[in-house]
C-alpha cells in the first residue's frame, strides 16, 4: 500500500489544531503530553520541508545566474 504524501498545508493545520487544544487547557495532562509530542513532529516534518524548499530555490538561483 503506498503512503499518502501530506502536503505543509496540511500538516500546518494539523498543528493550528493542536495548538488550539492545547490553549484551550481542556485536555487531561496525559492528553496534553501527547499533543504536545505530536506537534513538536509535526513542526519538525514542516521545518524539513521548508529547509528543502529553500535548498531548491537555491539550485534554481544558481542555474539561474550560469545562464
Amino acid at each position: 500500500m503506498t503512503k499518502k504524501k501530506i502536503t505543509f498545508e496540511q500538516l500546518l493545520e494539523n498543528l493550528e489544531n493542536i495548538v488550539s487544544k492545547l490553549e484551550s487547557g481542556e485536555e487531561t495532562l496525559e492528553s496534553t503530553l501527547k499533543l504536545y509530542e505530536k506537534g513538536l513532529e509535526i513542526s519538525e516534518n514542516c521545518k524539513n520541508i521548508l529547509e528543502q524548499a529553500k535548498q531548491k530555490i537555491t539550485v534554481c538561483k544558481s542555474k539561474d545566474k550560469l545562464v
